[in-house]
């Protein structure tokens, strides 16, 4: 499997800071943050899946005008796999004729461009010999962490997440886990609001990287603009056993 980095920034500001999203080969996209805007049509058309980690805006961003852009150039809807109450929020507060048209009922009930598919903590969806399971995490909204596993390797996206026993014990059962990409958005000095927001910062980070059994590559994502260079110089002064790297815009890592 390919994953490549649209966007990995924890806010604007730039064209290399794009809000997190992933594509996956050709065909899944993890999270759908604003780097999505960069894809070329032909490219948006061959999305079939969405997996997102929850609801907030720059995870979701680009959703509504991905399935507006391409809905009316595909024979089958687009699956946007996600938590039964993440769905809600987005049938509630995005997708309900308000904010935005509700591509779940266009052109119809029973061939609309966009169809709604529950994903619990635990649950697999296998994809053509390729599987992606939802990992617990802990943020202010119900979210989940992704496993991606080819056959021959596993990367793990944590998603927005604080500290989280239940999602350090899974990917510790990640046997063939290659790549761990892992959440920092704030810089130690603001601990109190990485607290608040349930959100990583580099002492939390480190203390998850402490009780990692593997020895995946660490990419570190979700940086605020103006704050990236200190979070990685704090990470790195706290001596992880993983070496950690920052998750950069338009790579490509393999598994």
């Amino acid at each position: 499997m390919k994953l490549k980095v649209l966007g990995c920034s924890g806010g604007i500001g730039g064209s290399q800071s794009r809000t997190t999203a992933f594509l996956v080969d050709e065909d899944i996209l993890i999270d759908c943050g604003t780097g999505v805007g960069d894809l070329s049509l032909d490219v948006l058309r061959r999305v079939d899946h969405v997996f997102l980690t929850h609801a907030h805006l720059d995870h979701i961003a680009a959703l509504p005008l991905l399935i507006d852009s391409v809905g009316e150039l595909r024979s089958t809807p687009i699956l946007v796999h996600a938590t039964p109450e993440t769905l809600r929020i987005l049938h509630s507060h995005v997708f309900n004729w308000l904010i935005w048209p509700d591509f779940s009922a266009i052109p119809d009930h029973h061939q609309p461009f966009m169809r709604f598919q529950p994903m619990k903590v635990g649950e697999c969806v296998e994809l053509d010999g390729r599987r992606i399971t939802a990992l617990p995490a802990r943020h202010t909204v119900p979210a989940v962490a992704y496993c991606l596993d080819s056959g021959e390797g596993q990367l793990v996206f944590s998603g927005d997440t604080a500290y989280c026993p239940e999602l350090i014990a899974a990917i510790n059962d990640q046997r063939a886990l290659r790549h761990l990409i892992l959440e920092t958005a704030f810089a130690e000095e603001q601990h109190g609001l990485a607290l608040a927001s349930r959100h990583l910062c580099p002492s939390m980070s480190l203390a998850v990287l402490e009780e990692v059994r593997g020895t995946p590559v660490v990419h570190i994502s979700h940086l605020k603009p103006g704050g990236s260079l200190r979070i990685m110089e704090e990470l790195r002064a706290g001596a992880p056993r993983l070496s950690v790297r920052r998750l950069e815009q338009g790579e490509v890592l393999e598994f």
